[in-house]
């Protein structure tokens, strides 16, 4: 592009972000208490109770603009227990358990290593996904809550199998680091869990549900209640580890007491390896066929 059709085509007004970066508050109005800088670098004003909308459209709008950005129409999510280590660690701990001769710790040990299982299947599902959707025109990318346990064994899992995955973490006062295995482009902070779990399913085509405790039953019933209303479009959803689940609940019971109805059960599917899940995914996905799966991105 020559000189002048450069100008033709330049903005008409500066950026924000010249803006911001040329911006200097006269020495006068300087101080904290001045009002005088730019509303949107101006962080004590953004911060305020009235700001609330602005925030949420901000947290709402972030993630959206950069999956867009790096092409992602179409996830996976991976929800489960931040507590479930891996395998390594939870030996370890069983050993350092039956050295200090407690009871109790060593039966909490050896329930800890059982449930270590969970690490390395969601590892190999994570990788499962990543690796046979490379290939298609719109790969599918594994999406989880960032954290440890299983959620750090599905980025784990996709990043060993060299593809993105994406990472979206909570602000909690016992909050810790993300994971290292997210793409870091990819890595979001969110503080309202209402918008977190609308980015959980904007673009994804299937859920995978890992044993978990209070906050990976909220994300899989709001799942199901939004599944089960219409309120979104039906996906596959797999529960990783039926004993785990149907001792947890009693979908009996909600089906012979009326509060589901006897099709409501079947919103999901039981499995017990990484294998299986994939297996009906490629199936209900129609990637046996070649085809794509489409996302529901808005």
């Amino acid at each position: 592009m020559n000189k002048k059709r450069k100008q033709l085509a330049a903005r008409n007004f500066p950026s924000a972000g010249e803006e911001a970066a040329k911006f200097k508050s006269p020495s006068r109005y300087a101080g904290p208490e001045s009002s005088y800088r730019l509303a949107f670098t101006d962080t004590a004003f953004l911060l305020q109770d009235d700001l609330r909308p602005v925030r949420m459209q901000l947290e709402l709008l972030k993630p959206e603009m950069v999956q867009r950005e790096h092409g992602i129409e179409a996830t996976i999510v991976i929800f489960g227990s931040a507590r479930i280590l891996t395998p390594e660690l939870a030996r370890e701990r069983l050993q350092q358990a039956e050295a200090g001769g407690d009871a109790q710790a060593v039966a909490r040990a050896r329930q800890a290593l059982e449930m270590s299982r969970h690490y390395d299947e969601a590892r190999r599902f994570a990788a499962l996904v990543t690796q046979a959707s490379c290939s298609l025109e719109q790969p599918i990318v594994v999406v989880t809550g960032g954290g440890p346990g299983v959620m750090e064994a599905g980025n784990r899992g996709a990043d060993e199998a060299g593809g993105q995955s994406i990472g979206l973490n909570i602000v909690l006062p016992h909050e810790e680091q993300p994971n290292p295995y997210i793409t870091p482009e990819l890595c979001f902070q969110f503080h309202y869990f209402a918008l977190r779990k609308m980015h959980f399913l904007m673009r994804s085509v299937a859920l995978a549900c890992f044993p978990g405790g209070f906050g990976t039953l909220d994300e899989l019933f709001e799942v199901l209640t939004l599944t089960q209303t219409g309120k979104v479009r039906k996906r596959p959803i797999l529960l990783f580890d039926r004993a785990f689940w149907t001792s947890l609940i009693n979908f009996d019971h909600l089906v012979q007491t009326g509060m589901i109805a006897a099709k409501d059960v079947e919103l999901f599917h039981f499995v017990e390896t990484a294998d299986e899940a994939w297996a009906i995914l490629r199936r209900e996905l129609g990637l046996d066929n070649g085809a794509g799966a489409e996302s529901d991105s808005h």
